[in-house]
């Protein structure tokens, strides 16, 4: 049989049979629609994919469409539906893609204000490497309000009460007119904060009053002069804007740090335009770095510049770790000017994006803890860690995510994707497309009536409030009284050789003043990743300092970013 087959393939490709198929297919309609008048429809079916069969072996395009005619295009279908087929059939519920359907549906239950509680037991495998839980009390403790805030910007003129929960950036462009309408009418609801994104303030910001906090990239949207340039003027009009409350200059994100972007001048709409500051119909473009300062030096300057022309409100930055002495150029130029931020967010590599190369989002940028440890140990190590607020962001969507954070360090945490979620987006992953099915991220104004802003708002608020509902149990049954009083010493995690360990022991945390002690000869280096980068760092560049860049490869590896196992 086999070799029947062999030899009628020999003198017919067998991978025609779909096309000789439809030839034979139209070949009898067409008789029996002559002969009895009817199956036209059938007769013009099967012409058609006659056609698209002759069409598939003449292009030069797809190498399959040419092998295998007409029934080549099941294999593009396929393809096509596979993420869905895989999401609402095949994935497990605790399958992180990059959120799994458990830590989805957490959202939209408390969205939706539908019970969030869970039936007949933990799902998780409590025995596996890599599990977590947090200590509690035989004496929880009672707490009046789950309406947790830290302070940042004490002693400057504008400080602010932030929740310790918040929307992350997501800028006007990246998401539609709705979906920014939505989350700052929630977080004007849950008196919260709502991160811009580098977009700037569009006007779609400004309905509802929600507080928010202004992100400047390096394409100063908002306030640039016709150059591209920094420009007070613009800058001073947004910023004293009694809606802004916190001034962010991003210096990277998580999802792609390092890497610039382009928004095509056929998105730039009137809207986008006005936002930006730049023309419509024209290409904009965030350059990779910024133009405003070259130094460790000159951007703390130009922060203190910020905030004095903000009129005294909290200003800090944000930034994904990457080289640790670009970090540690950073805090000598703070140990060398007094010039401190006002605050640091730490963003993770494992954030979200509305569209990066593959190689950035799964292989540039330190992780969260990574980042944030090295940030608070850092900061801790230089005695400045009670002058300086940190906030975090990186796939946080519970409590226990928040609880992790301030385990790490943090004082605040930020949620992008938590929030997408609470607006109805169902993780179709197609928002650099245009086709957002929920109406989230995209600028079709078709697709984004579908996203209804009092019902979605409503949404919003109900997550954050049932997180941070959620965020006080918990603190509760440790039995304490504040998330700020959570330290690893809280956080258990078992390991992969079935040893359990507090995070305390299992991370490096720094004493207050240590790297302090280190760099004046009274003490030892606290941890390698010290003792190897901070020797290269120096506040006047961000490149390594003259003395050890001949001694030390342009890129060391010998010791990892992170201060972990001791």
């Amino acid at each position: 049989m086999q070799q029947l087959l062999k030899s009628l393939n020999q003198q017919f490709p067998l991978r025609y049979l779909a096309w000789l198929g439809c030839w034979f297919g139209l070949a009898f309609t067409a008789f029996t629609w002559v002969i009895g008048d009817q199956g036209s429809w059938l007769v013009l079916t099967f012409a058609a994919l006659v056609l698209l069969g002759l069409r598939d072996v003449l292009q030069g395009k797809r190498a399959v469409l040419r092998n295998y005619p007409v029934i080549g295009h099941l294999r593009f279908f396929l393809e096509f539906i596979r993420p869905e087929i895989r999401q609402y059939f095949i994935e497990s519920d605790n399958e992180a893609v990059p959120f799994s359907r458990q830590q989805r549906s957490l959202v939209y239950q408390r969205a939706k204000g539908d019970p969030d509680k869970r039936p007949f037991g933990t799902q998780l495998d409590v025995g596996a490497g890599g599990y977590e839980w947090i200590n509690h009390s035989l004496a929880p403790t009672e707490i009046a309000s789950h309406d947790f805030r830290i302070s940042v910007g004490e002693g400057r003129a504008q400080p602010y009460s932030a929740s310790v929960f918040n929307i992350s950036a997501m800028s006007f462009g990246s998401l539609s007119a709705n979906a920014i309408k939505a989350l700052n009418a929630g977080a004007k609801k849950g008196g919260f904060a709502h991160d811009t994104g580098e977009g700037s303030i569009s006007e779609h910001h400004r309905v509802h009053g929600g507080d928010l906090v202004w992100e400047i990239g390096s394409g100063y949207f908002g306030c640039r002069d016709a150059d591209g340039r920094f420009s007070e003027e613009r800058f001073i009009e947004n910023a004293r804007s009694p809606q802004v409350k916190m001034i962010e200059l991003k210096l990277s994100q998580g999802a792609k740090p390092g890497h610039g972007g382009v928004l095509p001048g056929a998105k730039v709409t009137p809207e986008i335009a006005a936002a930006r500051g730049v023309p419509v119909g024209v290409d904009c473009i965030s350059p990779a770095r910024h133009a405003a300062f070259d130094t460790p030096v000159e951007m703390l300057h130009f922060i203190e510049r910020l905030r004095r022309l903000s009129g005294g409100k909290p200003t800090g930055f944000k930034l994904c770790i990457g080289h640790p002495w670009e970090w540690f150029a950073i805090c000598k130029a703070m140990l060398e000017t007094g010039l401190l931020p006002d605050f640091i967010v730490v963003d993770g590599a494992e954030g979200g994006t509305g569209a990066a190369p593959l190689e950035f989002t799964d292989h540039v940028g330190a992780p969260l803890q990574e980042g944030l440890l090295l940030v608070h140990n850092t900061l801790n190590g230089l005695g400045l860690r009670e002058r300086i607020r940190i906030g975090c962001a990186g796939k946080i969507v519970s409590a226990f995510d928040i609880v992790r954070a301030m385990a790490l360090g943090a004082d605040w945490c930020n949620s992008a994707r938590g929030f997408m979620f609470a607006l109805g987006c169902i993780q179709a992953q197609s928002c650099h497309t245009g086709s957002c099915p929920t109406g989230v991220t995209t600028q079709d104004p078709m697709r984004q009536r579908a996203l209804v802003v009092p019902s979605k708002a409503e949404r919003v608020l109900r997550f954050h409030q049932g997180t941070l509902e959620a965020l006080k149990e918990l603190v509760q049954a440790a039995g304490l009284n504040h998330p700020r009083e959570i330290t690893a010493g809280h956080i258990v995690r078992r390991t992969a050789d079935h040893d359990v360990r507090l995070l305390a022991n299992q991370l490096t945390f720094i004493a207050p003043g240590s790297l302090i002690a280190a760099t004046e000869g009274r003490g030892e280096w606290p941890h390698n990743v010290f003792a190897l980068y901070w020797p290269m760092a120096r506040a006047d560049s961000f490149q390594v300092a003259p003395a050890v860049s001949a001694a030390v490869p342009a890129t060391p590896a010998a010791t990892p970013v992170q201060a972990v196992p001791a």
